[in-house]
């Protein structure tokens, strides 16, 4: 089984590394500063003993106030899983960092998270929807989304 690490447990390396680049820690996750995901999640592949080298999974929710982008890494050589977690404040055109050049596994989960809240990662190779058509008015996951 797999192990959720302690925020805590790697929250002094991060900062350490990314002076100023983390928000918040949970229990289970770190808030990262939009601008620094990149560098973060490069670090949290390559660091010696953090090595996570799978990315489960991004996805992201509406809290009215700002999106959130999660992404959950794990590391199949250590056993251990981390949750990263960034902010997007700016509803009219929120932007992330891609992480598609670290992750390839991450080109078709942006494409969905861009397609259905909105949510545009720069960098990206070829950022379109993935599900509607292009011209299809909104993002249907958003919570002001109406139709």
């Amino acid at each position: 089984m797999t192990v959720i690490l302690k925020a805590k447990d790697i929250i002094a390396r991060l900062s350490e590394k990314f002076p100023g680049c983390l928000a918040e820690a949970g229990t289970d996750s770190v808030l990262v500063e939009a601008a620094a995901i990149p560098a973060v999640v490069q670090y949290l592949r390559e660091g010696e003993g953090l090595e996570f080298d799978y990315l489960n999974f991004i996805t992201a929710v509406d809290y009215y106030q700002y999106f959130e982008v999660v992404y959950h890494l794990t590391s199949l050589k250590h056993n251990h899983a981390i949750f990263l977690k960034t902010r997007c404040y700016d509803r009219e055109n929120p932007s992330v960092p891609s992480v598609v050049g670290i992750f390839q596994g991450a080109d078709f989960q942006e494409r969905e998270i861009y397609d259905l809240f909105g949510i545009k990662f720069e960098g990206h190779p070829d950022l379109r929807r993935i599900f509607l058509w292009e011209g299809f008015p909104g993002h249907p996951l958003r919570k002001d989304f109406n139709q």
